[in-house]
């Protein structure tokens, strides 16, 4: 018999096994029959005929290889199908992660729920977290059609993969990864060998299938999915479930092979389970009666392929130590103290003797530089006590040299100020409803022309 990960070759005609290649199958006869494969117990390929063989691997010309557009799975929740870029791609794994209680699992039977309702195939629910009257009780709660979902409340990832076999399922969901173990990576759930090991398998089962695997995953107290950072390599999409309050979730795609990183989706939680937030344009602003208060403006941001309208708030204190300190969580520390320093050296405003505190109204996290401008009135606001006239927005990037820079789809910003009732719009590009600007100075002088010579005391001495 050949030993493991040898390699033997297989007549196609009987099936019958030899150690070295010959013109003739000596069993049944035939002529060049005998096909290379390699004895490998782990390959997925083997496994799913049944046998120990698997065909050795053969490199092919990347210009003889047919380009196909891989087919998707609407989960019939509109803002999980943006995040993932259109729908869930058939063959493809997918890692959730969030912290305990955001939601993860609610999002995942309702969209097993929905997929039960509109696919043929089965839906296979694997939980090692919950039992199944406890998920069927969540499904009935919500009142989901739970006809075609199969619950199997196991650890053990040979029980998961006896079940993908006699199931197929098209839709599978792991609840979680971190408590599946095999007895071939040791019997402690969560290590890393299991982790990788189980991932590694079930990933290789749904690439021989039309179906889709979705992971949830556990987070460390940082946000971070627990583990190895090999198992986010291993999968082709990674989300990410945010919460800024007791209500509001976002779902974040950090990686993405077959879509755009840059969606975000957007939820309630409600009595009914998550309930999505189809036009969010407006919902990160305050509306307010009377004049606004000082450190506060209003920047258009796009996510993804949607405008926002966000609420930048900034406060700034005489530092209680020697070493003033920038606090912010949802914009970069980082860039809160370069945007700082240029009003230090171009606007003439001090800044090095004071703690700066910033946050963003709704809780959403910002990345973008078209928040520059924005942050950088929101500062100068707090800084000289003026605060900026009712419905005014901005939008720029910002340069070290104190320029407004260009950013992209400046006059899809404009527009979407003008239509929620932003009077004054500055802007780094000339478009209609909006003032153009070109550098710090200027931006200062067309938001602040009213007041800019009653600031108190911001000036460097």
């Amino acid at each position: 018999m050949a030993k493991k990960g040898a390699v033997v070759f297989k007549c196609s005609e009987c099936g019958a096994v030899h150690p070295k290649w010959l013109g003739r199958c000596p069993d049944c006869g035939q002529w060049n029959t005998l096909q290379e494969f390699i004895q490998d117990p782990n390959a997925v390929s083997a496994k799913l005929v049944g046998g120990t063989l698997a065909q050795k691997a053969r490199p092919v010309p990347l210009a003889t290889v047919q380009a196909q557009e891989a087919g998707r799975l609407q989960t019939g929740i509109g803002e999980f199908d943006r995040a993932l870029g259109g729908g869930a791609t058939k063959r493809s794994a997918i890692l959730l992660g969030g912290e305990p209680g955001i939601g993860k699992s609610t999002l995942l039977i309702q969209a097993a729920a929905n997929l039960s309702a509109s696919q043929e195939g089965r839906i296979l629910y694997a939980s090692g977290e919950e039992s199944a009257s406890q998920i069927k009780g969540r499904a009935d709660r919500l009142g989901l059609n739970s006809g075609k979902i199969e619950i199997l409340c196991a650890t053990r990832l040979e029980d998961i993969l006896d079940a993908l076999d006699k199931l197929n399922p098209v839709f599978v969901v792991v609840d979680s990864i971190q408590t599946v173990y095999s007895v071939e990576g040791g019997i402690i759930p969560g290590t890393v060998n299991q982790l990788k090991y189980c991932s590694n398998e079930l990933i290789g089962w749904v690439k021989e299938r039309d179906s889709v695997l979705v992971m949830t995953a556990h987070v460390t107290k940082d946000g971070n999915i627990a583990g190895p950072k090999a198992l986010e390599h291993m999968v082709d999409t990674v989300l990410s479930f945010e919460r800024n309050n007791d209500e509001t979730r976002f779902l974040r795609a950090l990686k993405n092979r077959f879509g755009s990183v840059d969606e975000l989706g957007i939820f309630e939680m409600g009595a009914k389970g998550l309930v999505e937030i189809k036009d969010p344009s407006a919902m990160f602003i305050t509306r307010r009666d009377g004049e606004q208060p000082a450190g506060i403006a209003c920047a258009a941001v796009f996510e993804g392929s949607r405008v926002f309208m966000v609420e930048i708030q900034a406060l700034t204190v005489p530092a209680k130590a020697s070493l003033s300190r920038v606090y912010s969580e949802k914009i970069d520390g980082a860039r809160v103290s370069r945007v700082a320093a240029v009003l230090e050296k171009r606007a003439g405003l001090r800044f090095s003797d004071q703690d700066i505190y910033v946050n963003v109204a709704g809780g959403i996290r910002l990345t973008e530089s078209a928040i520059d401008a924005a942050l950088a009135a929101a500062l100068y606001s707090a800084r000289s006590d003026i605060p900026l006239s009712n419905g005014t927005a901005l939008v720029g990037e910002l340069s070290l040299a104190g320029e407004i820079r260009p950013v992209s789809r400046v006059k899809q910003r404009v527009k979407t100020a003008k239509s929620l009732g932003y009077q004054k719009i500055i802007a780094p590009e000339k478009c209609d409803d909006a003032v153009f600007v070109q550098d710090i100075k200027g931006m200062v002088a067309a938001v602040f022309a009213s007041g800019a010579s009653g600031e108190k005391n911001g000036r460097k001495a």
